[in-house]
Formats: C-alpha cells, structure tokens, sequence
C-alpha cells in the first residue's frame, strides 16, 4: 500500500484518538476516586453534545467558544448530580452506583428521544471543510485544532490533579478514603467534585467534537464502548494510560477502517478490549492514579 495513505492513516487515528482520550480521561476519573464506572457517561456526552449544537444552532456561539459555557455547565451538572442524587441514594455502596448510572443512562437517552426525536444532526461552520496542507497530505482543520486542544486540556488536567490542593486531595481520597476523612478532607465534596470534572471533561469534548462529529439521542453509544477500551487499555485510573490508550484506540480505529472499510474499522477496538482482559486485565499502566 501507498505509503502517503499509511501516513494519512496513521495522523488521522492520532488526531482522533487525542479526543478519545479526553472522553476517557473522564471516566478514568471518576474511577480512580468512586472506583465505580460511570455507566451514564456516553448519555451524559450525547447531552453536552446537544448542548454545543443547539448553543450554536439559536445562539451562534462557535463550538470552540462553548468550551467557555459547556464546561462550567457540564462540572455544576456533575456536582449537583452527584450531591443531589448519586451520593444520596448510593447509600455509600458502591455497587448502588453502578445502578444509579445506569438507571441515569438509560433515562437520559430516552428523554433526549422523547424531545430531540432520532433525528442525526451536524453542524456546519465556516472552517468545516478547511484543510491544511501537510507534504503530500491534506489534513481536516477542525481535527487538527481538536486534537490540539484536547491535548492541552488533558495536560492542563494533569497538572490540577498534580500541583493543587483540591488535586492532592482527590488523589488522597483515591488511595485512601478513610485516612483522607481522618486528615479533615470532606470526602463526600470530593467525590462530587471529581464527579464534576468528569462531566466537565465531556463538556469539552462535545465543543471538540461537534465540528467533526455528528449527534443523535444514541450517539453516547459509540464513545462510550470507545472510552471503556481506552481505561481498561491503559489501565483503570491511569491517566498515562487513557492519553496512551486513546492514541492506540484511534490508530486501530483508523486502520481498521482503512484495511477492513469504514463500517468494520471499530472491529480492532473490540478485539484489543478482548485481548487485553485476556492477557493484562490490569492494562499497559494498570494500577497508577
């Protein structure tokens, strides 16, 4: 094969596996703090999508400027659900969690069918069709800025967990809950904030993806088995390991539909969770917060 659509291939997966680690760089939160999986996380990004496209669609706020809005909506969505709703009726059990969000999911996607209909929508703005021209290649715009900017995000989350107060408490909660609540640290703020960033890396992720993506009440459905893989690839709770995971997860993708066609290319993403359950199910960075 041509070694400018190898090249291709492989830039493309790279620039949509950047977004793919900042929808897991969420879920791999919220684990690595509730040790729960966040069931409602697809139906939560399907929202925040609908939320991008319809602040553009009657408001004409671009995509990239919704990051402004969607974030901050998306983290007081988050806390608010988490202290108002999940944390209540959780009971402190774990496993009441796990129903919680799934019980969440499925009413979130059949409330978003009930008023946005199945309908697929898209967005067009101005740079939607722009390339870049790289060597021989032409890159899309939007993916370029996408992926860039979900870099910069996933980096600059990094560093909250690293270098901030709030940061070094979520990670004492994530080690050790009851030696974090005998410190003083209000545990239950924790979880609801760490739920909140969750949510709020989603809000961003819907800005980075609307300008490439399409979204309809079951779009949560395709980046959710996506993020899975991602986390359990890099390994649960590993952000290392979700910016790792999500680049491997794209090229997969890419090259799937590259060599299999476009409606078989997730095939690879499913035989990597597959086989890495089988052969490391502690994932490529298994056990790191």
């Amino acid at each position: 094969m041509d070694a400018t659509i190898l090249l291709a291939a492989t830039i493309n997966g790279l620039l949509i596996g950047g977004i793919y680690t900042l929808v897991a760089s969420g879920l791999t939160l919220i684990y690595g703090v509730l040790h729960i999986i966040n069931f409602a996380h697809g139906s939560l990004l399907m929202l925040a999508m609908f939320g991008v496209y319809f602040l553009l669609t009657k408001l004409g706020v671009d995509p990239y400027l919704s990051l402004v809005v969607m974030v901050p909506a998306m983290f007081a969505l988050g806390y608010v659900m988490y202290r108002g709703l999940i944390g209540k009726l959780a009971q402190g059990k774990d496993e009441n969690i796990l129903l919680i969000t799934l019980g969440l999911s499925i009413l979130i996607e059949n409330l978003a069918l009930m008023f946005f209909k199945g309908d697929t929508r898209t967005i067009s703005v101005s740079y939607s069709d722009r390339m870049v021209e790289l060597g021989p290649l032409l890159l899309s715009f939007p993916k370029i800025v996408s992926f860039l900017a979900a870099m910069v995000l996933c980096a600059l989350l990094g560093l909250f967990i690293q270098r901030t107060d709030t940061g070094r408490a979520i990670r004492a909660v994530a080690k050790e809950r009851m030696g974090a609540r005998l410190v003083g640290i209000d545990v239950d703020r924790v979880f609801a904030i760490s739920y909140g960033i969750g949510l709020a890396t989603l809000g961003a992720a819907a800005c980075l993806l609307m300008p490439i993506f399409y979204v309809s009440p079951t779009t949560g459905h395709v980046f959710v088995i996506v993020a899975f893989t991602v986390v359990v690839l890099g390994g649960m709770g590993s952000f290392f390991g979700a910016v790792v995971g999500g680049l491997i997860v794209g090229l997969t993708e890419s090259f799937g539909g590259l060599f299999l066609g476009e409606s078989l290319g997730q095939i690879g993403i499913s035989l990597i969770f597959i086989l890495i359950l089988l052969l490391r199910p502690q994932g490529l960075f298994g056990g790191g917060k």
